[in-house]
């Protein structure tokens, strides 16, 4: 409730309805893919460091998602499961891997936020994390996302 009134969301019918019986919580998910990198990365996106994230394009046609919007909310939560940051999305493109700029690997806020240790870290996380056998292509479509936190969760 009091993250709702914070972010100034109460009138937004497309998560909460007229009552606490119909109203939709937002996804809840993590970022990376192990508890620990979900940790560092909930910590980064606390801090302000972290306000944008990128995931395969293609995955989200294999599971049958749409790509998120502008508007789009999000818990995001670390490594345990908990809930850290109610979160969302200002901006979303989709750009191949190889045309990813430098604004958007420094607003991702990990290692030196160079492109270059973006670039390395991203083709090793997809070439690692492919539930479904896309492979990397350096032609790959890449979905570029903005957020901003709308209430934080510091600690646990």
């Amino acid at each position: 409730m009091l993250a709702r009134r914070q972010a100034k969301l109460e009138r937004l019918p497309a998560y909460f309805g007229p009552s606490g019986l119909v109203s939709l919580p937002p996804p809840a998910w993590s970022f990376g893919a192990t508890p620990e990198q979900a940790d560092e990365l909930a910590g980064l996106v606390l801090d302000g460091v972290k306000t944008a994230t990128a995931s395969a394009a293609e995955d989200y046609a294999l599971e049958g998602e749409p790509l998120p919007e502008p508007g789009t909310l999000g818990i995001v939560l670390d490594g345990g499961g908990h809930p850290r940051a109610l979160v969302a999305t200002t901006e979303v493109r989709v750009v191949a891997f190889e045309e990813v700029d430098e604004a958007h690997a420094h607003a991702e806020g990990e290692g030196d936020r160079t492109l270059a240790t973006w670039r390395a870290r991203h083709e090793a996380f997809f070439r690692d994390v492919d539930p479904h056998g896309r492979g990397f292509r350096p032609d790959m479509p890449v979905v570029l996302e903005r957020f901003k936190v709308l209430h934080p969760k510091p600690g646990r």
